[in-house]
C-alpha cells in the first residue's frame, strides 16, 4: 500500500505500530477528527497473526510505502 500523504519522519518510524502513540506534529485527517493512534496497531497485530512481517518505507516529502504478504490457505 503506497499514499502520498505527508509521510512519517523517521524519527517516528519505531512508533508507529504502537497503541495510541501519535507523533505531537501529526495532523489529523480533514474531516476525520484527530487519530486515537490504534489504527496501525491493529493492522500490525492482524499481520503477525498471519505470520506477515511488514516492512515500512516513508519519506515526509513524498509519502509511506508499507509492504507485507499475506498467503491464501488452502
Amino acid at each position: 500500500m503506497i499514499d502520498s500523504g505527508s509521510g512519517i519522519a523517521r524519527e517516528h518510524l519505531p512508533h508507529i505500530f504502537e497503541r495510541y502513540w501519535r507523533a505531537d506534529d501529526a495532523p489529523a485527517s480533514p474531516g476525520h477528527g484527530a487519530s486515537a493512534g490504534l489504527g496501525l496497531a491493529i493492522v500490525k497485530r492482524i499481520l503477525d497473526l498471519h505470520g506477515s512481517p511488514v516492512r515500512v518505507d516513508s519519506d515526509p516529502a513524498r509519502g509511506t510505502r508499507f509492504e507485507f504478504s499475506l498467503s491464501q490457505a488452502a
